[in-house]
């Protein structure tokens, strides 16, 4: 029986350097070649690598996604994390932001008012779709649209996280927050107004900036909690943001919800 020839570290290196030259100079005469095949592919996802971003997509792409400092869920010391439910003192006195002052953030950061849904369509380019989050969930909605500016799309994502976190670390069941109102159209604020004064003529939710977060109602991923605790690490959470500079936040008492506008 023949045995196999085993092929030294120093054959194969010279073996690959000579096939590697072989390439290189097909390539040099026969250029043709690299833009076939593999050379074709290569081409297309350079083209696609150099091709602009829409503004939407741009902006998120240069936020401070991805370089967010990690949850902590340990101490200095290796040992997990018990942080108690505290909430706010006072919802009105930590949430106070007016319509007035809510508004001038809206029409500084967000859209043109947005006419109604055919217009939005025409938006796409400076709105990001929202349907579809890990962090939170959408109630059906029926008098506005999943659609935010970059920066109020990041916010609510934040929110949704730091929640998720803050649970984890108080040991609470997993819930998702439950976002009850977007981007409103004008058609869809007339509408409102027939029944719902808070509805103002000249709503923040027009300008891609704004939207709800309900305080009584969650999206339990697995065993429901029913007293306020969820409320009141909700409100930590918001409370936090609040004081980074990255909202605006009304407590809507009669609504059943926290009203945020991006900053």
């Amino acid at each position: 029986m023949k045995l196999k020839k085993k092929i030294s570290k120093n054959a194969f290196l010279k073996g690959f350097l000579a096939v590697t030259a072989i390439l290189a100079l097909v390539r040099l005469f026969f250029p043709s070649i690299a833009q076939s095949g593999w050379g074709q592919l290569v081409a297309e996802a350079d083209s696609l690598a150099t091709t602009p971003l829409p503004d939407s997509l741009r902006i998120l792409q240069q936020s401070h996604i991805g370089r967010r400092t990690p949850t902590s869920f340990y101490d200095h010391t290796q040992q997990e994390r018990h942080n108690r439910v505290k909430g706010v003192a006072d919802y009105d006195e930590a949430f106070p932001d007016s319509q007035q002052v809510q508004l001038e953030s809206a029409m500084t950061f967000g859209v043109a008012s947005v006419k109604d849904r055919a217009d939005a369509e025409q938006r796409k380019n400076h709105l990001v779709y929202i349907g579809a989050d890990p962090y939170f969930e959408l109630q059906k909605l029926t008098s506005s649209i999943p659609y935010l500016v970059p920066r109020a799309a990041i916010l609510l994502q934040d929110i949704g996280r730091n929640f998720m976190d803050s649970l984890q670390i108080k040991h609470l069941p997993l819930h998702k927050i439950l976002v009850t109102s977007v981007l409103r159209t004008k058609n869809d604020v007339e509408s409102l107004r027939r029944y719902n004064r808070n509805a103002t003529e000249n709503s923040c939710h027009l300008y891609g900036t704004t939207f709800d977060i309900a305080y009584n109602k969650y999206s339990p991923i697995g065993r429901e909690v029913r007293n306020d605790s969820l409320k009141y690490v909700l409100s930590e959470v918001l409370d936090d943001l609040r004081k980074q500079g990255r909202c605006y936040i009304k407590y809507e008492r009669k609504q059943g919800c926290f009203h945020i506008t991006t900053r």
